[in-house]
């Protein structure tokens, strides 16, 4: 049998090689899992307001609140695979993601929907400023790959904005 030693990745065990510089694997997977723990938090308060939504426009928020949400999760596994792909780690538990989401969690017995629509607006408002963050990181380090992952999902995130803005436009105009 061989030697256990010999099979393991010369980084590390879980360091996957890469081109970029220690300090850069250190801070741009940091900000990735900043990222992912955002990414997450938004995603369930999405489903949060998608599942408690009522009033004469429900089908449409909910349907949009549902699609909204299944764009965010599915951005999840892309930033998790990210920091793996440039050697650092992803997390590794919900205990995680709430100790670093900077997504405030809305848990009132009934948020009136318009108020959900624009506090998810504020919120992936906020989402798209942390990504141009982390976009400017890796502009820093020369993470090429990762910044261009992450202008997909700034547009995402800006066209989750525009529509949760169109939605509420009625209300704030009074229908006008």
């Amino acid at each position: 049998m061989a030697d256990t030693a010999q099979r393991q990745p010369a980084r590390g065990r879980l360091k996957t090689p890469t081109d970029l510089g220690d300090n850069a694997v250190k801070d741009i997977s940091a900000a990735l899992n900043g990222l992912l723990a955002d990414s997450f938090a938004l995603h369930f308060k999405t489903k949060n307001f998608h599942w408690h939504v009522s009033g004469p426009h429900f089908r449409d928020y909910h349907l949009m609140l549902d699609e909204q949400a299944a764009q965010i999760l599915a951005a999840t596994d892309d930033i998790a695979e990210r920091a793996r792909k440039i050697g650092g780690a992803a997390l590794k538990s919900i205990n995680q993601v709430a100790a670093m989401t900077r997504v405030k969690p809305n848990e009132a017995d009934y948020v009136e929907p318009a108020d959900m629509l624009a506090e998810l607006m504020e919120d992936n408002k906020a989402h798209i400023g942390a990504l141009r963050e982390v976009h400017d990181l890796c502009d820093e380090h020369g993470d090429v790959a990762t910044a261009s992952m992450i202008e997909i999902w700034i547009d995402g995130a800006e066209r989750r904005v525009w529509f949760l803005f169109e939605m509420l436009r009625p209300a704030q105009s009074g229908g006008h």
